[in-house]
């Protein structure tokens, strides 16, 4: 009986695998270095932000007027200046006029800032290149620069908009006090604010725009597509993200709009361009009542911070559905 002996094959000799050395973990960014690098910068940003913010906060908690800001013996209350601030009548005024200004200036941003955007797809080089410098310089003017053009254009006495209306025959313009009255000084606002939006986000999607093959777009044509058709179907399905995060920053910047409205107006005649942000500064600053304006800006940051959710979750689910 002879036996067979099985003839085993050698593995072959594998290595450990070599640490990387010094100079590769230097060429691959690994180690603390850009950690430590970045962090000032981090941590400048975060002390920015937050502490401003978690103060606010903390004030929003307490009896906090002029005497506390001068003694620094302010004592918690709880939620009485929020339950002081919600029952008040002329709060949920200035909510619902804050969210008609956000929802007005949203609106005709979004609608004139596409139009525009798709203006300049058709336009040639020079006149392309023309318009976009006008955009740009607009975009980089001073918010309060252009809030004093307007003042100017809109004066009773000196306005260029009371001459050229006087002039073209309509007489009961002569001297009119534009921002003295509440609905005129409402939509004066609103243009300022659309004017002073229009150029970043028509040139944010300008540039969106020029992304979408011109492929798609003779396939459509030769469908018989119309134009609205092609906007629809192909134009705005690859444009869809660029197009929302604009309206989310064209949302955010209309409702904490302060500057215009406190230059030109300080939210008068009365209360009828008095929206949130204007509101809480003059709660704190008229009547030193610091509390209740703290209140009022977390209101407002909440209040912004629903609408971007809502948003949001609307927007993902419409994704989900696709």
């Amino acid at each position: 009986m002879s036996v067979v002996r099985e003839r085993t094959v050698p593995r072959p000799l594998t290595r450990p695998p070599r640490r990387p050395t010094r100079k590769a973990r230097r060429a691959t960014g690994s180690g603390p270095w850009p950690y430590l690098l970045v962090a000032p910068a981090v941590l400048g940003m975060l002390y920015l932000l937050l502490y401003p913010l978690a103060r606010t906060v903390l004030i929003s908690f307490q009896d906090f007027e002029l005497r506390q800001l001068i003694l620094g013996d302010a004592r918690f209350t709880g939620f009485d200046n929020y339950t002081t601030l919600l029952s008040d009548p002329r709060f949920w005024t200035v909510v619902r006029r804050t969210f008609l200004f956000m929802a007005v200036d949203v609106v005709l941003i979004m609608v004139l800032s596409t139009l525009v955007a798709l203006m300049l797809e058709r336009l040639g080089r020079v006149w392309r290149t023309a318009v976009l410098s006008a955009l740009v310089l607009a975009w980089a003017m001073p918010v309060v620069a252009a809030t004093t053009v307007f003042q100017w254009l809109f004066h009773s006495e000196f306005g260029i908009v009371n001459h050229t209306l006087t002039g073209l025959g309509f007489t009961s313009f002569d001297g009119y006090p534009w921002l003295a009255h509440g609905t005129a000084a409402f939509a004066i606002l609103v243009t300022l604010v659309v004017w002073q939006s229009v150029p970043f986000a028509a040139i944010t999607l300008y540039s969106a725009l020029t992304t979408v093959p011109g492929e798609l777009y003779e396939a459509a044509r030769i469908d018989g597509a119309s134009a609205a058709r092609v906007f629809r179907s192909v134009t705005l399905p690859i444009v869809r993200p660029i197009f929302m995060l604009v309206l989310s920053l064209e949302v955010i910047w209309t409702f904490k709009a302060f500057v215009q409205i406190w230059v030109m107006t300080r939210g008068g005649p009365g209360d009828a361009t008095t929206l949130l942000p204007v509101y809480a500064v003059q709660t704190a600053l008229s009547g030193q009542h610091y509390d209740l304006g703290s209140a009022a800006s977390i209101v407002t940051v909440l209040l912004m911070s629903g609408v971007l959710v809502l948003y949001f979750r609307q927007m993902f689910r419409q994704e989900a559905e696709l």
